[in-house]
């Protein structure tokens, strides 16, 4: 990637995933035009016998047996096999899972704005947009993220991601004051759900709050040279055993992230602090494109966004321990 094309085109990491719910008045709304209107359903599975059967003494055909102990959950829509659980599990079907949001819409301090499926409909998320808020000078826009699992290996999960507008960088650190991913609880009582939709908006008040008097720590927190080239060796450290080929790639990417600190227009007011370099990690794990992109590239790099991207959250840690 050249200089010259380094800061272009930069984009939220949902950008291209899913479909614009921004109409919705209500998650019933939101999901139908999503397209995640479907439900799961339980089926049992079935094995093929080493034993053949004779079909009126002639013809033979193959015998199927059920697995005990295990059902798939699959998409009513399609037959899609969404994941292997045992007879116990009881999928929350994704009207249910995403009711309570209604209640935050109701606010009028959230709104609706992005939906979609994960990995063929094993993973469904619903993002909403809170109000812009001021961090060190930048606006910075605060994004709920919803998700509902359908493969047995999940819960409903909420996760705050702020995107720094100017250069859409996501900036949900690993705080230790304040959690940017919880669970949700699924109920059909109304009063619960309005508590859930409480629950979920002080929480991701009390994340930004704590985020933006970090922001204004680091800010102010100078790093040197030296301090930035030791923690980027350790970011992006030499394989065991490397061999010069391997050792080039390496020093290219330390490179990137190099220029990305030092050129990136919107970081330059901060550069030579701790707020400066975070960002910088942040423009090169979720813009830089990778030499062989993945049909799952950007699947994946959402769902890491969700979770914390690995690469900002030891950066952050380097940086507290700096």
């Amino acid at each position: 990637m050249s200089v010259e094309t380094m800061f272009d085109s930069r984009s939220v990491p949902w950008d291209g995933l899913g479909n614009p719910i921004n109409g919705a008045k209500n998650s019933e709304a939101a999901l139908q035009l999503s397209g995640l209107d479907w439900e799961v359903i339980q089926k049992p599975i079935f094995h093929q016998s080493p034993e053949l059967e004779l079909v009126g003494g002639f013809t033979p055909r193959n015998v199927f047996q059920t697995i005990p102990g295990y059902v798939a959950n699959v998409r009513n829509s399609d037959n899609t096999v969404l994941g292997v659980v045992t007879p116990r599990y009881k999928p929350v079907q994704n009207h249910e899972a995403f009711a309570f949001t209604d209640a935050l819409i109701d606010t009028g301090e959230v709104l609706y704005e992005t939906a979609g499926a994960l990995h063929r409909g094993k993973k469904v998320w619903m993002l909403a947009r809170m109000p812009s808020i001021d961090i060190v000078g930048d606006e910075t826009a605060p994004y709920l993220v919803f998700t509902n699992s359908h493969d047995g290996k999940g819960s409903i999960i909420v996760a705050i991601t702020p995107v720094r507008v100017a250069c859409q960088n996501t900036l949900n650190l690993a705080l230790s004051s304040a959690p940017r991913m919880w669970s949700a609880i699924h109920t059909g009582d109304m009063d619960a759900k309005l508590e859930e939709a409480k629950r979920t908006l002080g929480l991701a008040k009390q994340y930004m709050d704590k985020l933006t008097k970090e922001a204004d720590y680091m800010a102010k927190d100078e790093l040197s040279n030296a301090q930035v080239k030791e923690i980027i060796e350790l970011l992006l450290p030499f394989p065991d055993e490397a061999g010069d080929k391997a050792k080039q790639n390496i020093e290219l990417l330390r490179n990137e992230l190099i220029a990305r600190y030092i050129l990136s227009p919107d970081i330059k007011k901060f550069y030579g602090t701790q707020w400066g370099f975070i960002n910088a990690v942040s423009d090169f794990a979720t813009h830089r494109e990778p030499i062989r992109k993945a049909a799952t590239f950007q699947e994946n790099l959402f769902e890491k966004t969700i979770n914390g991207h690995p690469l900002i959250d030891q950066a952050y840690d380097l940086l507290k321990a700096a």
